[in-house]
């Protein structure tokens, strides 16, 4: 229905799960929430969720979010990653886990992000103890300017590729690379919370939160900014933060209690199987 829904390749994962072909994902009669989002599971500016169609959220907060915001239509289903965990129960896993995976906060294809990758580059330094990966969004891995300062502070630095789309291969293996990576590591930090924080938590890493938190251009203030993300979860930042506490709060987030079954889901995203 909407571009978005493809993203990360969550469709195909979704495909597989349903036991359909994830070589080419069908067509989900609604929205997917693609990403963490502590407003309503979509951007402020929504207006191009039509209508009559149905919401998939990741959480419940969300769903009550969104009805005292006057949307309406929503399907709990949890996130596209914890089909992933089901169906890749062994992907990446390694005997002994080291070092920090690092996921500075980036931009995308219509906003910029504005802030001293140098300057956070010294911080994380500062603050790790074990070798270092950056992972950065393929729009800054991009850039030879920001790959340098981190890879001058003798860093390894990678990208887990583009989104992609339904259309396109290049997103296709995007939370497949990203579930390996978060399993070889010991620990998962970022200077904002997002994704993959809670990615990494409900996989048993260890997790921070903590530098400059960046700034997007033109940031729309219903999210309510760095105040709002401390004043909700104050316990998720920090350079060491409760492991068990940052499980208990991505199962929550990620919506862990409302995976679906394949037949619920067919049935939700309109999907037909082919006998």
């Amino acid at each position: 229905m909407d571009e978005s829904n493809h993203w990360y390749g969550h469709s195909r994962i979704l495909s597989k799960y349903c036991g359909l072909s994830e070589e080419s994902p069908k067509r989900i009669q609604g929205f997917l929430q693609h990403g963490w989002n502590y407003l309503h599971g979509f951007p402020p500016n929504d207006h191009w969720c039509s209508p009559g169609y149905p919401r998939f959220v990741w959480s419940d907060v969300l769903r009550r979010r969104g009805w005292s915001m006057g949307r309406r239509g929503h399907y709990l289903i949890g996130a596209p990653w914890i089909y992933l965990l089901h169906l890749e129960p062994e992907l990446g896993v390694v005997p002994e886990r080291k070092g920090t995976i690092w996921y500075p906060f980036h931009g995308w294809e219509k906003h910029s992000v504005t802030g001293d990758h140098a300057r956070l580059a010294d911080e994380i330094r500062n603050v790790e103890t074990g070798p270092v990966t950056v992972c950065l969004y393929w729009l800054e891995f991009a850039n030879p300017d920001i790959r340098r300062a981190y890879e001058s502070r003798g860093f390894r630095v990678i990208c887990h590729g583009e989104r992609g789309s339904r259309w396109e291969g290049k997103g296709r293996d995007f939370l497949r690379k990203q579930l390996v990576q978060l399993r070889r590591h010991r620990r998962v930090a970022s200077n904002r919370l997002g994704s993959a924080l809670f990615y990494g938590a409900s996989v048993g890493c260890e997790v921070a939160v903590y530098g400059d938190p960046m700034q997007f251009e033109d940031e729309r203030p219903e999210y309510g900014g760095t105040a709002r993300r401390m004043r909700l979860w104050p316990e998720l930042h920090g350079t060491h933060v409760d492991s068990g506490l940052a499980a208990e709060v991505a199962r929550r987030e990620l919506g862990f209690d409302y995976q679906a079954t394949p037949e619920e889901l067919v049935r939700m995203f309109g999907w037909k199987r082919v006998r």
